[in-house]
């Protein structure tokens, strides 16, 4: 019923792997969080997932006496409700244990039974949807009218309703729930591949340095200062990853006909209606994106020329993309300056948020450094709901590490607000709301290092940033959305997908953005492997939501930017309604923005505008 709240509260950074171990200081403050908040041992997590694996096999009970009236409709929904709870306690310990070293067997092992028993659950549940859909809408209305318990469950309920054409017989739902391990294999298999078994290369830098270039190092040193070292790390970097084109390229087609399965039982036109449709998303959100930055497209090959320009590059290429626009001097932003300029940069959000952020900044609820073994990038896991957030970092001290504590504290935060104001039932949020909540703290950040930066190449350095989250978070992700589509589409036509077929979807798109053929950006075909690397091509129509997050945020900031406590106020609203009603809804409904409209995207291609425009005037 609710089991994927638990990865829709598992919220991550655009940027994966920004983690390399050598640049971190060796003796900088470091935090680990306190998992004893969850269970006080491992022996207690035992003791607790065998208590869950009782509560399953109880749940049988109610099979059957959902039509007996509105009390036992209640009963059953708060025995299946407390269960889930305490899954996704069970769950995550496992989880973030596992992630502060995957390398370790007994962590692993821990964790695939956890993840077994949320497949258990799913099938535990599954004859419930469609034994309370037997009841019909009247009775369903008529019992939460006799029961005070099931107000909490109203939201659900009604979803339940609107999902009839999508839900099956018990029989078969039962089904698909003892498949959910093997439809999620794909992923497993992805990560287990980037994470721990393809033997990374090392490269000797012009400096001498001697680089690994696993995900991690590679997103490191794509942005050295020296383009040679660039060009060397693109080379070996994609070099490897083409040895695995055939078996990656495997693996995603098997995950767009696992999603491709699944919208089709589901009697869904496709895997994109699916995605939206779970969420109660309009699909003009997704086609009014994608239309409004392809029209956008030559601003982005403005900011391209620029970018060449800055760099005083005039054949630019791909490994150009990541190097800053101007070498500063910054300095280092540790955990305590990182966390300083952070708490004054989002004032704009006024007493009750930053109350929340401080308390959280003073509990072990992060894991900030990287370790050997440690899971690269960065995530906040909000899915105990009774306990608090956890953030994981890989703080490297730079200013990157910076905007990432920034913006997974926004999520941390977000969850806070979303627990504090509704029940377990309605506090979990869509990824569409999720990746608001932080995009924005990474614009508020943005101008306030902008702001107060004590030099124009330092000005520079920020301005740079900024842009180059535009670049990497609206039009990657909106391109990243149309492989994504691409590629169901072709697998819902029944072509196959092999690993040099999507080198060519994906470089096709990689060149048309880039302009490739407008001699904005040459892309070289060695790159366009890209694709293998995207962890987030794994999670079902989630980039696209990256895209609408900064445009969304960008329509807010400008607001609050401007002083306009009205529109702050609303924000919190929409940050504290959790999951009460569909992410779309809440938009509109607590703060006017309708996603669906093209005037929602200017804001976001005006900030672009106006950083170029201020780059150009320091010039």
């Amino acid at each position: 019923m609710q089991t994927k709240r638990v990865s829709a509260l598992l919220v991550f950074t655009l940027l994966t792997g920004i983690a390399v171990n050598v640049h971190a200081q060796s003796d900088a403050v470091r935090y680990e969080w306190d998992l004893t908040d969850i269970y006080p041992t491992v022996e207690a997590w035992e003791g607790a997932i065998s208590a869950v694996t009782n509560r399953l096999d109880a749940l049988s009970r109610y099979r059957g006496t959902l039509d007996n009236g509105a009390a036992e409709l209640a009963d059953a929904l708060e025995a299946q409700s407390d269960t889930t709870k305490e899954a996704y306690r069970v769950y995550v310990y496992t989880s973030l244990m596992r992630d502060v070293d995957q390398r370790e067997p007994a962590a692993q092992a821990r964790f695939a039974r956890a993840r077994q028993m949320l497949t258990n659950l799913e099938q535990a549940t599954s004859w419930l949807r469609p034994e309370i859909l037997d009841l019909g809408a009247d009775n369903i209305r008529s019992f939460r009218q006799q029961e005070p318990r099931l107000e909490k469950f109203g939201f659900m309920l009604e979803d339940i309703l609107r999902q009839e054409p999508h839900t099956l017989d018990q029989r078969t739902e039962a089904i698909l729930a003892q498949a959910g391990m093997v439809l999620s294999a794909p992923q497993q298999i992805y990560e287990n591949y980037a994470n721990a078994d393809i033997p990374w290369p090392t490269v000797i830098l012009s400096d001498g340095t001697e680089a690994t270039l696993s995900q991690a190092g590679y997103s490191f040193w794509r942005a050295a200062p020296n383009r040679d070292d660039r060009k060397l790390v693109f080379d070996t970097f994609w070099g490897a990853w083409n040895q695995y084109a055939d078996g990656m390229g495997a693996t995603l087609a098997a995950e767009a006909q696992a999603n491709v399965f699944s919208a089709r039982v589901r009697n869904h036109p496709g895997v994109l209606e699916a995605n939206l449709f779970a969420d109660g998303l309009p699909p003009e959100i997704y086609t009014q994106l994608v239309t409004q930055v392809n029209d956008a497209l030559p601003l982005f090959h403005r900011y391209l020329e620029l970018r060449g320009r800055l760099l005083g590059i005039e054949d630019l290429r791909y490994y150009d993309i990541y190097p800053p626009l101007v070498q500063a001097e910054t300095g280092v932003f540790d955990l305590e300056r990182s966390s300083e300029i952070t708490f004054a940069a989002l004032e704009p959000f006024g007493e009750q948020y930053l109350e929340l952020l401080e308390y959280g900044l003073s509990q072990q609820w992060m894991h900030s450094h990287p370790q050997p073994g440690k899971r690269s990038g960065a995530y906040m896991n909000g899915s105990v709901y009774d306990v608090h957030p956890y953030v994981l970092l890989n703080h490297n001290d730079d200013y990157e590490s910076m905007s990432t504590f920034a913006h997974e504290w926004g999520h941390a935060v977000h969850s806070l607000l979303a627990n504090a104001s509704n029940p377990f039932e309605t506090a979990g949020y869509s990824t569409f709301t999720a990746e608001l909540a932080s995009t924005i703290n990474e614009i508020l950040l943005q101008e306030y290092m902008i702001a107060n930066a004590s030099t124009d190449a330092e000005r520079l350095f920020y301005l740079g940033g900024a842009l180059e989250q535009i670049r990497g978070t609206l039009f990657r992700q909106t391109m990243f959305a149309e492989f994504e589509l691409a590629i169901h589409r072709a697998a819902e036509r029944g072509e196959p997908l092999t690993g040099p077929r999507l080198t060519e979807i994906y470089g096709d798109l990689l060149k048309r953005y880039h302009g490739h053929d407008l001699g904005v950006l040459t892309i070289d075909d060695a790159y366009t492997v890209e694709w293998a690397f995207i962890p987030h091509f794994y999670y079902d129509f989630y980039v696209f939501q990256y895209a609408t997050s900064i445009t969304g945020a960008a329509w807010f900031a400008e607001q609050f930017l401007a002083g306009d406590e009205a529109v702050r106020d609303a924000f919190i609203r929409v940050l504290s309604a959790g999951g009460s009603d569909y992410p779309h809804n809440i938009l509109l409904d607590e703060a006017g923005l309708d996603m669906t409209q093209p005037e929602a995207y200017e804001p976001v291609l005006r900030r672009m505008e106006d950083l170029m425009d201020r780059i150009e005037g320091l010039l």
